[in-house]
Order: structure tokens, then sequence, then C-alpha cells
């Protein structure tokens, strides 16, 4: 048996945006369910993002500790960020993500996998890179703001984060996949 996600629209009756913020917005749907019922479904309407698993000759993970005030925690995250450019190529969003929050270039660039970080309540898509033979990036740090100026970096075995996961103590989506 092949087990597959595949892609799949239901009729939406009535659709409404009652919040837009400054990237995201959440949507209500009236969505027809099988039966012929209508429910409510509100969820998040997100740009996506792209992840980056930088691992260097040493097969450290570039990782970064990262205050996010919704759950009010400091987490251990992979290099990331949002699709906030219309248009933007998901490679080139996170060749600008390593070298803004870690000032590191790669050479060596493939696609992870793909994943639906919430998808019962958020549209958002995140596409995973993996990211080899690594380099200091050249020119200015790129200069950051809000969360970020307080964010701790870190070159750490790959081992160490699959004992962090296993062990119930790395819960960023990005880092745990």
């Amino acid at each position: 048996m092949t087990i597959k996600d595949t892609p799949e629209e239901w009729e939406v009756r009535a659709t409404a945006t009652p919040f837009v913020g400054n990237k995201t917005s959440v949507r209500t749907d009236d969505v027809v369910m099988p039966d012929g019922s209508v429910a409510r479904r509100d969820y998040q309407v997100h740009p996506g993002s792209v992840a980056v698993l930088a691992l260097d000759d040493q097969d450290r993970a570039v990782v970064l500790r990262q205050y996010r005030h919704p759950v009010r925690h400091k987490l251990w995250e992979i290099p990331a960020g949002l699709l906030d450019v219309p248009g933007e190529n998901p490679l080139h969003a996170a060749q600008r993500e390593l070298y803004e929050e870690a000032h590191v270039k790669a050479e060596d660039w493939r696609v992870l996998t793909d994943v639906y970080t919430t998808p019962g309540g958020c549209s958002e898509a995140v596409r995973i890179f993996l990211a080899r033979d690594l380099s200091e990036a050249e020119g200015e740090r790129f200069e950051v703001e809000d969360e970020e100026a307080d964010m701790e970096l870190a070159r750490v075995p790959v081992g160490d984060l699959v004992r962090g996961v296993l062990a119930g103590e790395l819960h960023n989506n990005c880092l745990v996949v």
C-alpha cells in the first residue's frame, strides 16, 4: 500500500478575512463537508518559510537560540525565515537566511523536505534545505534587531541534537524534523 498526501480542495461557500497583520492574516471559511453540512474553519494565512540544516565538515549543525514570544521560550532552531518577498525563489531565501542569521555561506544545497507546520490551523509550508561545504560569509554582518539581537549562535554535533530531540528537550518543528 502506498501512503501519500494528495492535494484536494473542498467547496467553500463563504470566506472572510477578519484580521490582516504585518506578515500573516486570519481567514474564516465556510467549508462544505462530505455529508453536505457546512463547517466554519478559521486559520492563519501564511506566506510560507524556508529553513536550513547547515552541516559543517565535522557534521555539526549551525543552530540559533532565539526567544519566541507566542510559546514563551528560548528555542534552539536551525536558520529559517519567511518567504515574505513576493515571488522569491525559496533557495535564494534560504541562502539569505543562512547569511543573515549565521554569517555563513554554503556551496552545496539540496532540498530535504517540505512540511506543513500546523495544517489544522495555518497554511504555512516550510521548505527545508540541507546546506554543506560551509564557509564564513564575506562582508559585514547583517544588522539584527528585536529578538534576533539576543540570538545565540552555535555549531552542535548532529548526535547531540538527535539526543535532545528524543529526550524531549528541543521543540522547534524544523529542527525536530
